[in-house]
């Protein structure tokens, strides 16, 4: 990264694009240049979906959505157009933990009924919804019905003040409301 003086003293890429340095809290969050962070998702990262997946899930499970989220959207921006709202939603499920964690909890509870109501709505598509109005099955073995289920409840708690993660007023702990992402997955 370059910080010259014409940009103000913001990092730039090879290319001149607007990139942060700053490490990052587990939340996402910047900190203060010099202090330790968490290591950063590396950027364009093309993975199959089952890699995309499992990848996922390790950072949900460690408290870390919004790392998770950065996982997502390496999918939806490298994959076929056609899965390309499965992606969104999983990753605005993913920015919604994170907001939630962060003690946002309008911010967070918007977002997870976002992404819930585009997984709902067919996101997935191989998905999409049963007779019953319930989200059907998702490719690759996703939980779409779990999931949607997972982000209105979470969002519902989010808003009534239930959280108590300690990073602010309503506050979840990421790390225990990390979703499965997975049917199978324990």
């Amino acid at each position: 990264m370059n910080r010259t003086t014409h940009d103000r003293g913001r990092d730039r890429d090879e290319e001149g694009r607007a990139r942060s340095a700053r490490p990052r809290d587990g939340l996402g969050r910047p900190l203060p240049y010099g202090a330790e962070g968490v290591p950063r998702q590396p950027e364009g990262v093309v993975r199959d979906p089952g890699a995309t997946l499992r990848e996922a899930q390790r950072l949900f499970d460690a408290g870390m959505p919004f790392h998770a989220h950065e996982v997502f959207e390496d999918a939806w921006k490298s994959g076929p157009e056609a899965e390309r709202d499965l992606w969104q939603g999983l990753a605005q499920l993913a920015v919604g933990l994170t907001h939630a964690a962060r003690g946002n909890a309008a911010g967070g509870a918007r977002l997870l009924r976002r992404g819930a109501d585009r997984l709902a709505a067919g996101g997935a598509p191989t998905g999409g919804s049963s007779a019953g109005g319930s989200p059907g099955p998702g490719p690759y073995g996703i939980d779409v019905g779990g999931l949607v289920s997972w982000a209105r409840e979470l969002a519902a708690r989010t808003e009534g003040g239930e959280g108590d993660g300690g990073a602010g007023p309503g506050a979840v702990d990421a790390a225990a409301e990390a979703p499965r992402l997975r049917r199978d997955a324990a």
